[in-house]
């Protein structure tokens, strides 16, 4: 037995005890996160209208005693299917010759264990499992078996003093997680090992952070990156406009050269740079503006990035950075109509390089942004060198059902740049590099999503996607004999979500 599994063979025995009892759920991190606030360092106090889990409901029915604990968990399974995008970037929609086709089944357990004796204080551990099976991509970066999520004390009562602490293993997410999320879509969500100071009262809090992302390795325990740093203040409040949740935020990435040393299961360390965001987002409140709601968020990044490949030298070719993001959306739901329907349009955009020759690069950063969805659900581009419209349409025809359609466009911000998969290097293989003279129209993606939400603790969902080839993509790919042509791309899947 290796060391990681002697270190988790008890996790991994409560993890097989108690997964048959899990019963359908929604992910214990929201989509959207607003204003954290207390529930950012120590739960709420449990009441009795308020389940707080199925196997919590049913344990302080046994004895109050156990109106201190949190025990509980996730059982998450999905099967997914990716038709000629989508596994390995450079591969992405050619006809013949480049297999890029890939179907697999992913399996994710989640376990925690919190404790609150008193509102001031809670202690957190999480324990994760994740498998796949059938993946073609070897190894594969869905796959950590057994191993620490989550493992932190929390100090701190803002309804008693405005002053809170959080250290240890944890997951940070602010906003609509552009920037700082969980990346929960995938098998492995995101984890830093870091401290966080909040001073919060009535009319805003704001938090200071500072940490290192966790690298997941199927074949050890999991440890952070000690050469990939990440702090930032972020602040939030709901009273300069009552309508709208107002925040303000400066976050700092800084990457030493050796980081490109640290191999794991899922990739190697990212390269050197030092990236300084700061930014400010602007959300509509619920139900302030009537039927009404958008969001504006904006960032602009400083600093210098390495561009040569990881594991060469990371001191050299130090670009400047010079780049902003601008994303936008709006949307009106009828409420007194049936099945609520809700249409919606927005615009994302992120700078590209405007010369790869110079000193400089414009290319905008993703830091540790929850990216699916935001780019549409096949997951194939991000905000790098990208402007992405976009209009959805969703509807909810039976209570718990909701089935929503999204329709995307893309063009590159500057064809002197790569064309950027969803994350790591640009394209640069099989045809793909930068082409000045091609057209910017990368291509089109429809997306359909449907939901059914299992009362409160569960859902099963499907969804199906198709990626239109634009101009670029067929200049590209057609410039070699052997691609045979360019191909549009499907995605399906079909996923259940269980907590207990």
């Amino acid at each position: 037995m290796n060391t990681k599994r002697r270190a988790v063979s008890c996790l991994g025995s409560f993890l097989l005890a108690v997964s048959p009892l899990a019963a359908s759920g929604q992910d214990s991190a929201p989509a959207v996160q607003t204003n954290p606030g207390i529930s950012a360092t120590a739960p709420a106090a449990k009441t009795p209208n308020k389940s707080a889990g199925l196997l919590n409901d049913w344990l302080c029915e046994q004895s109050p005693t156990f109106n201190a604990w949190d025990v509980g968990g996730e059982l998450r399974v999905r099967y997914e299917v990716k038709d000629n995008a989508g596994s390995w970037p450079d591969r992405d929609f050619i006809r013949r010759g480049q297999d890029n086709d890939n179907d697999y089944l992913l399996l994710r357990q989640r376990v925690h264990v919190g404790y609150t004796p008193e509102s001031w204080v809670n202690v957190y551990v999480e324990g994760r499992n994740a498998t796949a099976e059938y993946d073609k991509r070897n190894p594969s970066p869905e796959r950590d078996e057994m191993d620490l999520h989550q493992a932190y004390i929390a100090l701190g009562d803002a309804r008693q003093f405005p002053l809170l602490f959080k250290a240890g293993r944890q997951e940070l997410l602010y906003g609509d997680q552009r920037f700082v999320g969980v990346s929960d879509w995938g098998n492995l969500r995101r984890a830093f090992d870091a401290a966080k100071l909040r001073f919060e009262n009535e009319d805003f809090w704001v938090d200071a952070f500072m940490g290192r992302v966790v690298m997941p390795d199927d074949e050890r325990f999991n440890v952070d990156n000690d050469h990939d740093w990440f702090s930032g203040l972020y602040a939030s409040s709901q009273k300069p406009l009552l309508w709208q949740e107002t925040q303000l935020f400066f976050l700092s990435r800084n990457v030493g050269a050796r980081s490109a040393d640290v191999v794991t299961t899922t990739g190697k360390g990212a390269g050197a740079r030092d990236v300084y965001t700061i930014g400010t987002r602007w959300k509509s409140l619920p139900g302030k503006l009537g039927g009404w709601d958008y969001g504006v968020e904006v960032a602009g990044q400083l600093g210098s990035v390495s561009l040569t490949n990881p594991g060469e030298d990371q001191t050299a070719m130090r670009h400047d950075l010079k780049a902003f993001g601008v994303f936008v959306s709006g949307g009106y739901t009828w409420t007194n109509v049936w099945s609520s329907p809700r249409l919606s349009a927005g615009f994302d955009y992120g700078t590209g390089d405007e010369d790869a020759s110079d000193k400089d690069t414009q290319t905008f950063q993703n830091l540790f942004g929850t990216l699916h969805g935001v780019y549409g659900q096949m997951d194939l581009f991000g905000a790098r060198n990208m402007q992405i419209p976009r209009v959805s349409f969703s509807f909810k025809p039976a209570k718990g059902l909701t089935i929503a359609v999204d329709y995307l466009m893309f063009w590159m911000a500057d064809t002197h740049d790569y064309l950027y998969p969803e994350s790591a290097g640009g394209r640069d293989e099989n045809g793909y590099g930068i082409h000045p003279k091609y057209d910017s129209f990368v291509g089109s993606e429809l997306d359909v999503v449907v939901t059914y939400a299992l009362k409160t603790f569960g859902d099963v969902q499907a969804g199906y996607g198709r990626y239109f080839v634009g101009d670029y993509i067929k200049q590209s790919v057609g410039s070699v004999a052997g691609n045979g042509g360019a191909v549009d791309a499907n995605w399906f899947y079909v996923q259940a979500r269980f907590n207990f």
